[in-house]
């Protein structure tokens, strides 16, 4: 028997909203299994700053891009970018995200409501549809989607988030059977991570939420880590069109 291996030595992993967040979290898991990181987001100077870092720290490749997952024709871009500077790319995690406040569902406005589907829904479509397209042509690679608890439990204050989410959760299905066999497309149904947003949060009515939650208390960025090592490597070489939850249990 093959052993397990979560190994990704090797392999070029294309990670959106990677310089802060989950998406910081993840690329440096990447890149100590042995992956070369390309790091997207719209602010350039942050993940050329990040990807620096990484390079020092763990001597792997490391390149940062700016783009705007929201807007559709400059996804093409980024996409021959990583390729031209790597020549493939075997994992994307559509991480890029947007969950904006408002005070009711009718003050939401149209401009409003449209941006956060651009940047949840068509951004990761587009993305999973170019890069796909590459990897069946090619070896084959691994497309994970960070969708969201949202998603299957939607709350009042998050609705256009909620309902983006719920559509990546039918296109990771979709998508997997688009380009199976080779290329595998599974998201991560993520819970609340304790990020930077949650820095503005009111600590006392999360303590009281969390207490719902089976393990009493929000997640730390790296607690995401290790199902995305699992989706993007070999472990999960018969995992494909799959919603893994990593939510600490919550109702």
């Amino acid at each position: 028997m093959t052993p397990i291996s979560f190994d990704l030595t090797g392999r070029v992993a294309l990670v959106t909203g990677g310089s802060r967040g989950l998406g910081r979290a993840m690329v440096r898991g990447l890149a100590e299994a042995g992956a070369d990181v390309i790091i997207a987001s719209r602010n350039e100077e942050a993940c050329t700053e990040y990807a620096n870092l990484i390079h020092q720290e763990t001597g792997r490749r490391a390149v940062g891009i700016g783009a705007h997952v929201g807007k559709w024709d400059a996804l093409p871009g980024l996409v021959d970018a990583a390729y031209g500077q790597f020549g493939r790319v075997d994992v994307l995690i559509n991480n890029a995200g947007m969950s904006p406040l408002y005070d009711s569902p009718s003050s939401l406005s149209e401009e409003l409501f449209d941006k956060v589907i651009d940047v949840n829904l068509k951004g990761p479509y587009r993305l999973c549809a170019l890069i796909g397209e590459r990897m069946a042509a090619g070896s084959g690679g691994s497309i994970i989607n960070i969708s969201s608890a949202g998603s299957v439990h939607p709350r009042p204050h998050i609705l256009p988030y909620a309902a983006a989410k719920a559509g990546l959760n039918a296109l990771t299905i979709g998508m997997a059977h688009a380009f199976g066999p080779t290329v595998r497309v599974n998201a991560i149904i993520a819970g609340t991570f304790l990020t930077d947003v949650s820095k503005s949060w009111d600590e006392e009515a999360f303590a009281k939420r969390a207490d719902s939650f089976a393990l009493k208390r929000g997640g730390q960025p790296h607690e995401i880590v290790g199902t995305a090592l699992y989706l993007a490597s070999d472990a999960s070489s018969y995992t494909t069109g799959s919603l893994i939850t990593v939510d600490g249990g919550q109702p």
